[in-house]
């Protein structure tokens, strides 16, 4: 099994953190490489036209001409100057992107990027979005929530609660209505409340983490990281949430929740005869073309975690042209895309601490594969309907960005080439540039086959 990255790793004793988290944000610039990096928090993903295409214009005048997705939904511009801070500022503000400078960097919010758009008829959690991104730029406490603390909102598919974020709300519905369970480290301690109060019921859990990182006075920036004697316990987040007016019955005997996984790529068959699409930007980078192209179909864009993107409210009709035309635009249209299984880290020359350009070797890799996929009239019959393992690119140890879980194929990049690992498989050493295709596709699909028996 390859090693855990840092921020995927289970620990068993807490992170001792002595000073305030350095995570970028708006207005506070990350010094990189290739210029100044700017991280934009969307709660939820979910952008209008106007404030997407303020970013683009942003992104050509003041930036490297991309947008590069997160893995919480957010935007990030990079190749920014030293001295853009005072013109970026201005653009977010006309944007609606700043609405609190001084808790820009703690509107880390996700949500289902499909609810209220498919079939399932789930509850639709988009309201709470907006109500508890408006609570938190609210309250004064919030804003010393580290950058990294996170919240999702499912809407009981269970796809934002595999994040293992820090605040939990997921919808369920009873013979009562609505309801949300809500949980900070543990889903067994998971408390109900009604659904209308939802969005404040996150910020009172949030609030409690912030008096338990001060009891503990060990600065911690996630829930996981408190010590065994400070842990948020459900009993007092229930007592808090009564304080506040907010019922909050312990979920005993409520199942597990689900944990799914992303939306895939392609139409997405809503009510009323509405459609939305799916798509991913191949390594989570957009020129600004695409991303206008995106912002452009219907005026509305959702940012999803794994660096894909779904645009809400066409009709039926007219999705599956509006689809091949993003495929025309480089955009990632289908599941069988190589590119829907392939991330990478920033590496150079964006990095100082990279040792390769692991975004140009990714893209010569699958270059490859999609020539021979071209190249063969049929794929072979062992082949068909598997689904390669994922592979995650990084420029060195550290692991920036990478995916959480082990069902991976990680290529790491060493002063000797690339180290090549997948879980049950013998790792490789120093797998120079040009024989990692070969090296590459035999151990994904060596895995492939290996999950497929179990």
């Amino acid at each position: 099994m390859p090693p855990q990255p840092p921020s995927a790793a289970v620990r068993d004793e807490p992170v001792i953190r002595d000073r305030g988290d350095a995570c970028p944000g708006a207005l506070r610039l990350h010094a990189a490489d290739d210029g100044y990096l700017a991280r934009i928090r969307i709660p939820g993903g979910m952008l209008d036209a106007e404030a997407a295409l303020l970013l683009a214009d942003a992104a050509d005048r003041l930036g490297d001409g991309h947008v590069d997705l997160t893995s919480r939904g957010n935007a990030q511009l990079r190749g920014l100057g030293a001295s853009c801070g005072g013109e970026l500022r201005g653009v977010l503000v006309r944007a609606g992107l700043l609405p609190a400078p001084t808790h820009e960097r703690v509107r880390n919010i996700v949500a289902s990027p499909l609810t209220g758009l498919d079939r399932r008829g789930l509850p639709d959690v988009a309201p709470w979005v907006a109500e508890l991104d408006r609570l938190l730029c609210a309250s004064a406490p919030a804003a010393g929530l580290s950058g990294r603390f996170l919240f999702a909102l499912d809407d009981g598919r269970g796809d934002v609660t595999s994040l293992d974020a820090d605040v939990n709300l997921t919808a369920v519905r009873d013979g009562g209505g609505d309801r949300a369970l809500l949980w900070t480290a543990d889903p067994a301690d998971a408390l109900r409340v009604g659904a209308a109060d939802a969005p404040k019921a996150a910020l009172v859990a949030a609030e409690y983490f912030l008096d338990a990182v001060r009891a503990a006075g060990t600065r911690a920036w996630r829930v996981s990281e408190l010590p065994a004697e400070h842990a948020l316990s459900s009993a007092e987040l229930a007592a808090r949430l009564t304080a506040a007016g907010i019922p909050a019955p312990a979920a005993r005997g409520s199942a597990a929740p689900l944990r799914a996984p992303a939306p895939e790529p392609g139409v997405v068959e809503g009510p009323d005869g509405a459609a939305a699409l799916s798509v991913f930007a191949p390594l989570g980078r957009l020129s600004t073309a695409q991303w206008r192209a995106l912002a452009g179909l219907t005026g509305r864009i959702r940012l999803t975690p794994w660096r894909g993107i779904v645009v809400p409210g066409l009709p039926a009709a007219a999705a599956g042209d509006a689809l091949a035309v993003l495929a025309e635009a480089g955009l990632v249209t289908g599941p069988d895309d190589p590119w829907r299984s392939v991330t990478a880290c920033t590496g150079q020359p964006g990095c100082a601490k990279s040792r390769a350009d692991v975004r140009a070797d990714a893209r010569a890799v699958v270059a490859q594969a999609q020539a021979q996929a071209q190249a063969q009239t049929s794929a072979p019959a062992s082949a068909q309907g598997t689904r390669l393992l994922p592979v995650h690119w990084s420029g060195c140890e550290r692991r920036c960005g990478h995916p959480r879980g082990t069902a991976w194929a990680d290529v790491v990049a060493t002063a000797d080439g690339y180290d090549l690992s997948a879980a049950g498989q013998t790792p490789r050493r120093g797998v120079p540039a040009s024989e990692l295709p070969a090296a590459l596709a035999a151990v994904r699909r060596t895995t492939s086959h290996d999950a497929a028996k179990k």
